[in-house]
């Protein structure tokens, strides 16, 4: 094996993995409590550029975060509307039976039936 495939070989062995937890750590540490980038990537053996790579990721998505949530779609909307009509449809049927079956039982005590 020559000199080449060694170095290859031993960076896939030493490549990690860090969860989004893990990064949005690491760059919560930077902006926030004024880490240097240095001090952060000494401490991970990370890369720089990994790290600027991340950090771009994080202000490219900002926007998104930071906007209001989109309005239900008309077709939700629609359906919810509908949910709310048969829920107070069925909320009446019920009282009605109540008043009903009330009615039914005072009237057989009346006429005393069992």
């Amino acid at each position: 094996m020559n000199t080449a495939d060694k170095q290859t070989k031993q960076a896939e062995q030493s490549r990690r993995h860090f969860t989004p937890e893990q990064k949005a750590q690491l760059l919560r540490r930077h902006l926030v409590d004024k880490v240097p980038v240095s001090q952060l990537c000494e401490e991970h053996k990370l890369q720089p550029s990994v790290f600027y790579y991340w950090l771009n990721q994080l202000l490219e998505r900002a926007p998104a975060a930071l906007s209001s949530p989109k309005p239900a779609p008309s077709r939700e909307r629609e359906l919810e509307a509908k949910i709310a009509i048969l829920e107070a449809k069925l909320q009446k049927k019920d009282s009605v039976i109540a008043e009903i079956s009330a009615e039914y039982v005072q009237l057989k005590k009346e006429l005393g039936e069992p």
